[in-house]
């Protein structure tokens, strides 16, 4: 199986001479199975630069697993090359939006409006197909299998379990661990403490004895605080489960955009250093746009 990063940074992209080295492109993972099938994660602006390359291997089939619909993470889809090209075949699976009443179908049909974008989906010549998932329900694509997991974000949001010859990945998308809302002492805090707790239970089922573990660590400890509630988890969160779920390799992504290079660096050392305690025996890493990890 192989990994590579196409987009690291959240909510914006970033690019520019403080971003250059681990890159500026919003969400996008490339896995390849064994059998070379190729399965996408989000579809932020990496995924330009990915389709990009797969004009040398076409028609592809390209299955494009939408962790979630805000913009970081579907702002490319209408710049997807193969698209344009008769023969290839997009399948975008996704979730259900209680709020819309719509499936993933919706993340396309709202960007390939007339008033944002010249080109409509009718005339686009690649085959669109839209497949909408549910919780804890694999399916196949190839010779993977995927599970998609309820995570924890301000908008229904699937983190991807991808299995394949007895190898595995876990990607959370944006996930903020969930906590209590209400403080200890108030009426409610037991039952919602135990609603919590079953979630983040089964969130760290849904984990366990992945083999890499690619995981939203958008903001140190110092700086959680004021962004609680946003949906977004710190490197201490994502080290942490990591640890509890066994976890061989952590890739630390979605970095904030405000952050340079060198400050992600920082943060990061700092971040290894507090945790320390959890870190013993795995590969952690900040995950940088055009890497690749191959097991």
């Amino acid at each position: 199986m192989k990994v590579r990063f196409w987009g690291v940074r959240g909510s914006i992209a970033s690019p520019g001479p403080k971003t250059v080295r681990y890159g500026g492109n919003t969400t996008c993972i490339e896995i390849r199975t064994d059998n070379n099938e190729l399965i996408i994660l989000d579809a932020g602006t990496g995924i330009f630069p990915l389709s990009q390359t797969l004009l040398a291997e076409m028609p592809v089939t390209a299955n494009v697993l939408i962790t979630h619909s805000h913009w970081d993470h579907i702002q490319g889809l209408p710049f997807f090359i193969p698209n344009f090209i008769p023969g290839n075949t997009l399948r975008l699976h996704g979730g259900f939006d209680p709020v819309s009443g719509k499936g993933i179908e919706q993340v396309m049909a709202v960007q390939l409006q007339y008033s944002y974008f010249p080109v409509r989906e009718e005339e686009m010549k690649a085959r669109i197909e839209y497949v909408t998932l549910m919780p804890d329900q694999p399916i196949q694509i190839g010779s993977a299998t995927v599970t998609p997991c309820l995570l924890n974000h301000p908008v229904v949001d699937f983190g991807y379990r991808i299995e394949c010859n007895g190898k595995s990945v876990f990607f959370t998308g944006d996930h903020e661990p969930p906590y209590n809302i209400y403080e200890p002492g108030d009426e409610g805090f037991e039952d919602y403490q135990a609603f919590v707790d079953e979630k983040n239970n089964a969130i760290l089922e849904a984990i366990k004895g992945v083999e890499v573990y690619i995981a939203d660590t958008s903001y140190t400890d110092a700086e959680y605080p004021a962004k609680k509630g946003w949906g977004h988890g710190t490197f201490s969160t994502s080290i942490a489960s990591a640890h509890a779920a066994g976890a061989k390799v952590l890739f630390c992504t979605h970095h904030e955009p405000t952050r340079s290079d060198d400050a992600l660096e920082l943060a990061f050392a700092d971040a290894l250093e507090q945790n320390a305690h959890l870190s013993t025996g795995m590969d952690i890493r900040l995950a940088r746009e055009g890497d690749t990890y191959e097991f």
